[in-house]
């Protein structure tokens, strides 16, 4: 039904389902969705055969493997390639990766949403237009929910996991997002059922999705030090 339709980055969908379509206000922590979409621009990455991981070794925490480049040869996507210019000389551990190219990851991919036309800028004035609120609504509410309905197809059996989609499923439901996909009444049951997706995919892929999760559960621990 949706395979017609032109796919986005796995980082533009990631966005798009991290913010409210009516508001544009944020369902979780800025800096968690960050750390989400660089997850989302490795795995765009890997699947395009542009990057390697080492090996899983279970003694290992998750994100401590290196990432290596595989093919050098540019995306065409300009976060796509920056991304595979940071890992080309440096062979970074992945979890390190995810933190720094995180760092201003947020207002990149809006931009380039706004810059798509996919969003668009909306600025309010308070108090006499003395404070300024910028908010960026999506110019329309398809994308978002083309991304929920794949989620729904894939989570109900009516569609099979495709790489993109399965590795959506499992950056959704680590982040806490499910309940806001609109999908199911049951949420647990929902997650639970996007991370057994998810659980199907690439062993780089969930290592990738894993690292995120890890370097999430470091923000929250580190809020509540």
């Amino acid at each position: 039904m949706t395979a017609s339709i032109p796919r986005l980055p796995l980082r533009d969908d990631l966005f798009l389902l991290g913010h409210d379509d009516d508001t544009g206000h944020l369902h979780v922590h800025r800096q968690a969705l960050a750390l989400g979409l660089a997850g989302a621009v490795l795995i765009d990455l890997y699947l395009a055969g542009r990057v390697t991981l080492d090996l899983n070794d279970e003694a290992r925490a998750a994100g401590h493997q290196r990432v290596h480049p595989h093919i050098d040869r540019p995306v065409g996507d300009l976060i796509a390639d920056a991304a595979a210019a940071t890992i080309r000389n440096a062979h970074p551990l992945l979890r390190t990766w995810l933190q720094g190219f995180s760092d201003d990851l947020y207002d990149r991919t809006r931009a380039g949403l706004v810059a798509g036309g996919i969003l668009r800028q909306h600025t309010r004035r308070r108090l006499g237009g003395l404070i300024r609120a910028d908010t960026y609504l999506p110019t329309d509410g398809k994308w978002a929910v083309i991304a929920r309905s794949r989620l729904r197809y894939l989570a109900t059996g009516r569609e099979q996991p495709d790489n993109h989609t399965a590795a959506l499923a499992g950056l959704v439901a680590g982040l806490g997002l499910t309940h806001h996909l609109y999908l199911d009444d049951d949420t647990p049951a929902m997650t639970a059922r996007l991370k057994a997706i998810a659980a199907q995919h690439y062993q780089p892929v969930r290592d990738i999705t894993a690292a995120v999760d890890a370097a999430v559960g470091d923000l929250a621990t580190a809020a509540y030090r």
